[in-house]
C-alpha cells in the first residue's frame, strides 16, 4: 500500500513529486515541532509517507541533511534586515539578529549544538557583522577581536537563556542561593536583594551589547608625546656642543703627554 502511496519512480526509489527542498523542510518542521533528537530518517519518512529509502535517496544520510537543513536555516536568518543608520545601531542589529534567532528557533539551535555545526549556523550573519564593522573602519586583528567580543557576549548569554530552568532543584537556583546568602558575609542587603530576583534577560543583552559595541567602535585619543620645556631645548644642543669640546681636549691632552 505505501508503494501506490508513494507513486514511485521505478527502480530510482524516488518519489514522483518529492524533492530534495520537500525533504529539507520538513526536516525542518520535525525538529520545530519535535525537537533536535526526533529528528531520524525513519520518522522524516514516516512525516513524509515515504520509505527511508526515497530519503537517503535525495539528501543521503543524517549528517548531510543536518548540514542542509542548517544552511537552509541560516538563509532565512540572513533574510532579516539589518535595522539602523549609525555603525553602532546596524553592529547591535546584527549581535539581536543571533540573539533573537537562536532563542526562537531553539531546537534548531540545539541541533546545530550538537552537530558542531552553530558557526555554520550563524555564518551569513557574522559576514555581515565582519562587513558593517570594516564599513565602522574596524578591520584587520582588532575587527577579528572585536567579532569575536560580539560572539562571546551573545553566547554567554545564550547559555543562560537557552538552558532548562526545570531540571534544575529550585532551592539551587541562583536566585534561591543568593537570597539563602549570610549577612554575616557583609555583603550589601540591597544588592543580595537585586540578585535573588530573576534576571530580565533581554534587558540584560541589550544594556551589554551596547556597552561592548560603544568600546569596540569608540576612537581612541591619540597619545599625546610629552614635549621639553623651550630652556630644555635650546640648552640641549649647547649641551651636546661642550661635552664634544671636552672629550676632543682630552684626546689632544693625552697624545701631547705620549
Amino acid at each position: 500500500m505505501k508503494r501506490s502511496q508513494e507513486a514511485t519512480v521505478e527502480g530510482t526509489g524516488r518519489r514522483a513529486g518529492l524533492d530534495r527542498a520537500d525533504v529539507v523542510l520538513a526536516a525542518l518542521r520535525l525538529v520545530e515541532t519535535e525537537g533536535a533528537d526526533a529528528l531520524t530518517m525513519r520518522n522524516l519518512a514516516g512525516r513524509l509517507e515515504v520509505t527511508t529509502t526515497t530519503i537517503y535517496w535525495h539528501v543521503g544520510g543524517r549528517d548531510e541533511l543536518i548540514t542542509e537543513l542548517i544552511r537552509y536555516q541560516s538563509e532565512i536568518q540572513a533574510a532579516r534586515p539589518i535595522e539602523g543608520e549609525t555603525p553602532h545601531e546596524r553592529v547591535v542589529s546584527l549581535a539581536r539578529h543571533i540573539w533573537e534567532s537562536a532563542r526562537e528557533n531553539r531546537a534548531i539551535t540545539s541541533l546545530a549544538h550538537q552537530n558542531g555545526a552553530t558557526s555554520l549556523l550563524e555564518r551569513p550573519l557574522e559576514i555581515a557583522l565582519v562587513h558593517e564593522l570594516q564599513v565602522a573602519g574596524v578591520t584587520g586583528a582588532a575587527a577579528a577581536e572585536a567579532h569575536r567580543a560580539i560572539l562571546a557576549t551573545v553566547g554567554g548569554l545564550l547559555i543562560q537563556a537557552l538552558r532548562d530552568e526545570s531540571i534544575i532543584p529550585a532551592n539551587r537556583r541562583s536566585e534561591a542561593l543568593w537570597a539563602d546568602t549570610d549577612p554575616e558575609l557583609g555583603l550589601d542587603a540591597a544588592t543580595i536583594d537585586a540578585l535573588a530576583q530573576p534576571a530580565d534577560l533581554d534587558a540584560l543583552f541589550e544594556s551589554t551589547i551596547n556597552a561592548v559595541v560603544a568600546h569596540i567602535l569608540a576612537k581612541p585619543e591619540p597619545v599625546k608625546r610629552r614635549s621639553r620645556p623651550a630652556a630644555a631645548k635650546a640648552a640641549g644642543p649647547a649641551k651636546n656642543k661642550t661635552k664634544r669640546a671636552r672629550k676632543s681636549t682630552t684626546k689632544r691632552t693625552t697624545k701631547s703627554n705620549g
